[in-house]
């Protein structure tokens, strides 16, 4: 097995790579690829510093190594990384790395947001809706969110369709609920495959609600999937019942 190339090579291979040729290279050398943005984020690159930083967290390449993921994202955040900002806030907000400080991440996703990052705009927005670290503020949350919609944030797009269905703080409207959840869903939010399934299947439309259902059971974490069989378990539609069974 062939040793890699020395830091400056590895550097000098990182400013010829396409963001595009990167992400094949993190798909397919993980490992390669984590050295690679290590030199660069040891020479102060703070796009290679988020980058390895977001590595490190998911064990990517190199063994999990959350407190070093925080340190590289925190590194990146105090050049103005927006996504730097974003995970930094992340790590935080879960305990990732570092005791939890909601305080704290809501600092840095409010700074995410404001540098113009739609993850940063969501994760604000639902720390506001919350009242996670901040004075709760309902009314600034939606206005992040429809920020983060204008910018194709497809979960923030679905929030937008919960507040137009449920008539809060927005007039109901369920037709832009739909249209809401719909471009949730079509861009593979598992909220808005499990919303746009509701109303679907409130319709009469229970074969396309089912196929929904499925999409949104495969990519969605067990907590929310105790709460789509909950609503399984109760619904009037018999289909839908012997969907949760299955």
């Amino acid at each position: 097995m062939s040793e890699l190339p020395p830091p400056s090579i590895r550097l000098a291979r990182l400013a010829d790579l396409s963001q595009a040729s990167l992400r094949a290279l993190i798909e397919n050398s993980p490992a390669e690829a984590a050295a690679i943005l290590r030199a660069g984020a040891e020479a102060g690159l703070a796009e290679a510093q988020a980058v390895y930083g977001q590595m490190l967290l998911d064990g990517r390449g190199v063994k999990p190594d959350p407190a070093t993921a925080l340190s590289w994202f925190l590194a990146a955040a105090r050049q103005d990384h927006a996504m730097g900002m974003n995970m930094a806030g992340r790590c935080l907000d879960q305990g990732w790395g570092a005791p939890v400080d909601k305080a704290a991440a809501v600092a840095w996703f409010q700074r995410a947001a404001e540098a113009g990052l739609d993850w940063g705009m969501y994760n604000y927005a639902s720390a506001l809706g919350l009242g996670a670290g901040v004075a709760r503020d309902e009314q600034a949350a939606v206005a992040w969110f429809e920020a983060a919609a204008r910018l194709g944030h497809v979960k923030s797009i679905n929030f937008l369709g919960g507040f137009y269905e449920e008539g809060r703080l927005k007039p109901r409207d369920l037709e832009l609920a739909r249209a809401c959840y719909a471009r949730a869903a079509d861009g593979g939010d598992f909220r808005g495959q499990f919303n746009l399934a509701r109303l679907l299947a409130e319709d009469g439309h229970v074969d396309d609600a089912l196929e929904l259902i499925a999409l949104a059971r495969e990519a969605s974490p067990p907590g929310f999937r105790a709460i789509m069989a909950q609503y399984l378990r109760a619904s009037p539609i018999p289909a839908l019942r012997q969907a949760e069974i299955g």
